[in-house]
């Protein structure tokens, strides 16, 4: 290879012309064609026999890119590490026009470099750990909401009210012409969960079973249904049936429905309780990281290569349509603008690259007893815990997943040393209101 030359077109951009001898080229072309005339096979000739010339007439195009491409790469690649260069992202290679190209091939290649990390000073930052109590109160709210998703209903003589189930046939119509959606039959209603307009459940609660009622209703103005929103419609409501919660009892039948083999009350409190604290070192722990990373943001100074972001933007924007398939939508004609995941994508490769910088400087990579502990830790809430530790262990890429979470818990470890904390007390409820 010649001398290659580096141009600075940006801060993290770069410009480097290299070139290599023509006859390199043609040599190494020769030699392949020769490789492929050992086997090639061609009409009116024997394997082996056929003569070079029509192998090249064959074939020499193609070998011509390959050799070309080949020696492309191999002298950007030693040209990089002379220059000792980090690119980020793929290069962008252009072939020069020269007075010397009877003699050399010579290219520019245009790429950006990974950016120089600098973390400031963390020790005027302030982070909060929040600390909580799982309370007995806390435990019954727990076996509230377990009796309630166990419930199951009985027919009653008295009036709807918040909680009831009820089989009704409903015609909505607009200016007297029904319109499409407002009509049911035999519908079952659960009154209080919101499934229907707050103003048409408050008008079906108080009605028994066997009345009919007519009422008025004004749609919201950002009413899904586009053509009755904003607008003020008829209903004529019949009520068949109205039923009733009935919660199980909390005895050793409840108990054993939760996994308690014996139904042994208290320990079915206690499996709760523990639970519900392994819930919130969860949560809190979110909250904690997601403090960290802000932390990091904030306080360090770095450009985001834009080849980077741009693929990331490819991931994100995969995995959104995976999610939409996921729920059943044809994405085969769609396309999600790119400046949709812009500042997504944009943030999670500044924060990628000033954890890589942490790592490498601090030594924080994820180590073997860690991720055990992980494993171990995690399958406590399995009935079989055993197994589901030989689960992860059974595919290298479960491991790397681990790996990748214990590697962001060490520098999350490692950025609350450096900053000021400050302890906050948070009720528990408050910390499972939190959006994980």
């Amino acid at each position: 290879m010649q001398q290659a030359s580096l141009e600075n077109a940006s801060p993290l951009e770069r410009s480097l012309d290299f070139s290599f001898p023509l006859q390199q080229i043609e040599s190494e072309i020769e030699t392949r064609l020769k490789r492929i005339a050992r086997t090639a096979k061609v009409p009116g000739f024997r394997p082996g026999k056929v003569p070079l010339k029509i192998v090249a007439q064959q074939y020499g195009g193609q070998v011509r890119q390959e050799v070309i491409g080949d020696s492309v790469q191999k002298n950007f690649t030693n040209a990089i590490k002379e220059q000792n260069l980090r690119v980020a992202g793929y290069p962008r290679f252009e072939a020069k026009q020269s007075a010397t190209a009877a003699e050399n091939l010579e290219f520019t290649a245009t790429f950006e470099v990974y950016p120089e990390v600098e973390v400031g000073n963390l020790a005027q930052a302030t982070i909060k750990r929040f600390v909580t109590e799982v309370t007995e109160a806390d435990v019954d709210r727990t076996i509230e909401v377990l009796r309630k998703q166990r419930s199951h209903y009985h027919t009653t003589e008295r009036a709807a009210q918040n909680g009831d189930q009820v089989r009704l046939d409903f015609m909505g119509k607009l200016d007297g012409v029904p319109f499409e959606g407002g009509q049911g039959t035999d519908h079952l209603l659960a009154l209080g969960e919101g499934r229907f307009l707050a103003d048409f459940e408050a008008n079906v609660a108080g009605m028994k079973a066997g009345e009919a009622k007519s009422f008025e209703l004004t749609f919201p103005a950002d009413y899904h249904g586009k053509d009755v929103a904003g607008k003020t419609g008829s209903f004529e409501v019949t009520v068949k049936d109205v039923a009733a919660p009935h919660l199980p009892e909390v005895n050793a039948d409840f108990a054993k429905a939760l996994g308690i083999e014996d139904g042994d009350i208290e320990k079915m409190r206690a499996d709760i309780k523990i639970n519900l604290q392994r819930e919130a070192k969860k949560r809190i722990q979110a909250r904690l990281k997601d403090q960290v990373m802000q932390v990091l943001t904030d306080n360090t100074t770095l450009g985001v290569p834009k080849a980077l972001v741009e693929m990331e933007i490819e991931r994100l924007t995969e995995t959104a349509l995976k999610d939409l398939q996921g729920r059943g939508m044809s994405t085969k004609e769609m396309k999600l603008p790119a400046e949709l995941f812009h500042d997504q994508a944009e943030r999670r490769v500044r924060l990628g690259l000033i954890l890589s910088e942490l790592v490498r400087q601090n030594g924080l990579q994820a180590k073997p007893e860690q991720v055990r502990a992980m494993i171990e830790e995690h399958a406590q809430s399995y009935e079989a815990p055993e197994q589901m530790v030989r689960w992860y262990y059974q595919q290298p890429e479960r491991i790397g997943q681990l790996e990748a979470v214990v590697l962001e818990d060490n520098v999350v470890s490692w950025v609350v040393g450096q900053a000021r904390t400050e302890d906050a007390v948070v009720p528990f409820q408050q910390i499972m209101e939190t959006t994980q």
